[in-house]
């Protein structure tokens, strides 16, 4: 079911985020964290209570006031204090269920464009490291393991089995652009591999793993691994992409994170909700 929910997901997102894939990494993001504003702030209208945390925030700014007017009273201000806490609570209490609600569906897109901007592309020229890893440590010395590529992907090294990790891995190199589909065989069993030369922003899947669920919501683009088959998992190390911010090398979810709070707060006022 999570593999299917996923394939979905990944359509959407892919064909959503089509226009932009040889855009700045911020028209995108800016794209995405709007709609994701406007989402989180219906999403809170719907599942708050808006005229409790609006009561709530009145009596925060009453304590306020009542601090400032009798700054020279300690123990007014002790009071004031105290149901400054005492609303403090109950306002992040009102705060919990919608932010419960948002929980599933951000986490799954977060997922979603981590594919997308958390990966730089792999260029022409540029080497990667292939590693699958076992279940299981073989009862020979070193595993069965054979990697094939197609043209445009050249294999630079033999199988490099790493016991501490058990790991077999091998050093790749682009030569031309494309989406490739590599096929790491070990044993009898043979399982496949994407990888993607390109510099667009476009879905990248480091790792392909195995079936449990954690798994597969953390690394939704592509298929699991078969259920029970002697490879954990099969990585491709793509370089980490960071989104330039007025200068600065930023991470892109913080620079999500910032754009949504800040769409937010613009928009609350014409959909007339309380924050």
């Amino acid at each position: 079911m999570m593999a299917a929910l996923n394939a979905l997901l990944t359509r959407l997102v892919d064909s959503f985020l089509r226009p932009f894939e040889e855009a700045s990494p911020l028209a995108g993001l800016a794209v995405v964290s709007f709609i994701s504003a406007i989402g989180m702030l219906l999403v809170i209208r719907v599942t708050s209570d808006q005229a409790r945390v609006a009561a709530v925030k009145r009596q925060l700014q009453a304590c306020v006031f009542e601090i400032r007017l009798f700054n020279d009273d300690a123990r007014a201000m002790l009071r004031a204090l105290g149901e400054m806490l005492r609303h403090n609570l109950t306002y992040m209490r009102l705060s919990a269920v919608p932010v419960l609600w948002m929980t599933v569906p951000l986490g799954l897109l977060l997922a979603q464009l981590h594919s997308h901007y958390g990966y730089d592309g792999l260029a022409v020229g540029h080497q990667a490291v292939v590693k699958a890893r076992l279940r299981s440590a073989p009862n020979a010395s070193s595993p069965q393991a054979r990697l094939a590529a197609p043209p445009g992907i050249r294999i630079e090294t033999p199988p490099v089995w790493i016991p501490s990790v058990r790991e077999v891995a091998w050093r790749v190199a682009a030569e031309q652009p494309g989406d490739y589909v590599l096929q790491v065989q070990i044993g009898e069993d043979a399982f496949t591999k994407s990888i993607l030369v390109s510099d667009a922003i476009v879905r990248r899947s480091p790792l392909r793993t195995d079936e449990r669920l954690l798994n597969q919501l953390i690394h939704p683009g592509e298929p699991p691994l078969p259920v029970g088959a002697e490879v954990e998992s099969i990585a491709v190390t793509y370089p980490r992409r960071v989104v330039r911010v007025l200068g600065r090398e930023i991470h892109w979810m913080v620079v999500f994170f910032a754009l949504s709070i800040i769409f937010a707060l613009a928009l609350r006022w014409r959909l007339k909700i309380v924050l």
